[in-house]
């Protein structure tokens, strides 16, 4: 088949697909207004993003970005890398343009960061969880004990960010504690400070909310999730409570949200489930959580977005063809989990997508953030804009 005639076929498949997204955003109450690209570059493999508005109406985006190592001719894109930074790009007219040149949030001097999760907290202040992988390469790694090794690079643990002025600068990392149980050491030979992939939450108390995911270092992939408690905006932390475990299955990147009756849900990414959605609640101020249960769909990770009727539009990646990000608007204490399924994007070019994170734009509109790849390109930060009916 000639270059010129596939190139049509992909792109007339784009556009069906698209066709279809915004055909079933619109039967489940939204209306898909269009697509954006917030930030690409074929030099760079862009994502794990987040997203925060500002007071006076600022965009902030954060991602993970590392070199494309194929133009090095290797082929291979790991999540993984030496030199993986934390940056962020900003947008003034509600994501219609964004700044080109993204500027740093952090480099770790140890190693690449991961998954940058912002929130903004009452008081106007951004917090920022990372983690991080030090590369002490794959001879010296395999000599160490009780590290978790991926490849010659070994798990740091977790930190947190703090700035006050609008992301303009960053404080120096705070460095949670480990798990009273936990028995992984980090690159340094101490045990690792907690860490996790997902979105905190400040509860109307004032008490931030955190799920944190472990391992055993003789099971470091039998992941479980337990929560963390701050009553200083994040400079310190406490254990509560186990959020979900099991034998068999591994909990890993989870998102926390607080309901209008003060209960908190978390929703857990899986593993050894089929990729299965699963929700843990508590109905205590996260005293306990009730057994975990399997909310019945695929997706992995999520995000939950109040809108401003009180119901929750839970956003998920959905690393199954056809790749993209999906979504279901819950009632406001989300126990609706049987919703009718949003298809936001499906046209990404395998699996290596999603991780989306949302905002109000106002009250009829939001943005949805994620990143994405067509037919294995570049990976980059793209977003959605939706509108409420």
């Amino acid at each position: 088949m000639k270059p010129k005639l596939i190139t049509l076929l992909i792109s007339v498949m784009l556009f069906l697909t698209s066709l279809v997204a915004g055909i079933a955003a619109h039967s489940a109450g939204l209306v898909k207004i269009k697509d954006l690209t917030i930030y690409s570059n074929e030099l760079f493999y862009s994502s794990f993003p987040s997203v925060v508005r500002r007071p006076n109406g600022e965009l902030l985006v954060a991602f993970r970005r590392a070199p494309d190592r194929r133009i090095y001719g290797d082929g291979v894109l790991t999540h993984t890398d030496a030199d993986s930074q934390l940056v962020l790009v900003r947008s003034r007219d509600s994501g219609e343009t964004w700044t080109q040149t993204p500027s740093l949030i952090f480099a770790h001097p140890f190693g690449g960061s991961q998954d940058p999760c912002m929130v903004q907290l009452r008081d106007g202040s951004i917090l920022c969880t990372s983690y991080g992988w030090a590369p002490v390469g794959k001879e010296f790694a395999g000599k160490l004990k009780d590290v978790v090794n991926l490849n010659g690079f070994v798990f740091m643990g977790g930190y947190l960010l703090r700035s006050t002025d609008g992301g303009n600068s960053w404080q120096q990392p705070i460095i949670p504690p480990a798990l009273p149980f936990a028995n992984v050491l980090n690159h340094l030979g101490q045990i690792a400070p907690v860490a996790n992939r997902g979105a905190m939450c400040e509860g109307r108390d004032g008490r931030l909310f955190w799920a944190v995911a472990n391992g055993d270092v003789h099971n470091p992939d039998k992941t479980s999730v337990y929560l963390m408690t701050s009553t200083n905006r994040g400079l310190n932390w406490n254990y509560s409570c186990p959020i979900a475990t099991h034998e068999k299955i591994a909990f890993n990147e989870t998102s926390l949200f607080e309901t209008p009756k003060g209960e908190l849900v978390a929703f857990l990414r899986t593993e050894n489930f089929n990729d299965h959605t699963c929700v843990a609640r508590s109905t205590d101020g996260g005293k306990s959580f009730a057994p975990w249960q399997d909310a019945g769909f695929q997706g992995h990770p999520h995000y939950a977005l109040r809108l401003p009727d009180q119901r929750v539009l839970l956003i998920y990646g959905y690393r199954h063809p056809p790749f993209g990000v999906r979504a279901r608007i819950l009632d406001a204490e989300c126990k609706d989990l049987d919703a009718k399924e949003i298809i936001i994007r499906a046209d990404g070019g395998n699996g290596d997508v999603g991780y989306p994170w949302a905002t109000m734009l106002s009250k009829k509109r939001l943005l949805v953030v994620y990143y994405l790849n067509q037919a294995n390109g570049p990976r980059y930060i793209a977003g959605t804009i939706l509108g409420l009916e």
